[in-house]
């Protein structure tokens, strides 16, 4: 059984930075690609970034491109997400999610999610 932890979610001012980290447990998830998805109260889950298991190829959503960072060390099975200049509407519930294809921007391309971890940004 896979288990995804995401931890450093907190209220942070705008123009602030904020470092997410996700833990994987239960088996290695070294071979699988990583996500980092966001949903905002009354909104769909949306993808903000996913990096391929050997961090060669990452991706990122529109709306935080230049500002996020996704890495990994699959020695110590996590996943990170640094986060710059944070802005009000990049408040939401961040999830880490891990799948065993290539590193997709849908909800449905990750088989393991953890159970979120909440960024506030204030203005």
């Amino acid at each position: 059984q896979v288990q995804l932890v995401e931890s450093g979610g907190g209220l942070v001012q705008a123009g602030g930075s904020r470092t997410l980290s996700c833990a994987a447990s239960g088996r290695t998830l070294m071979w699988n690609a990583m996500g980092w998805f966001r949903q905002a109260p009354g909104k769909e889950r949306e993808f903000v970034a996913s990096i391929s298991w050997n961090g060669g190829s990452v991706y990122y959503a529109d709306s935080v491109k230049g500002r996020f960072t996704i890495s990994r060390d699959n020695a110590k099975s996590t996943a990170s997400l640094q986060m710059n200049s944070l802005k009000p509407e990049d408040t939401a519930v961040y999830y880490c999610a891990s799948g065993r294809g290539p590193p997709a921007t849908m909800t449905s391309g990750y088989e393991y999610w953890g159970q979120g971890t909440q960024v506030t940004v204030s203005s």
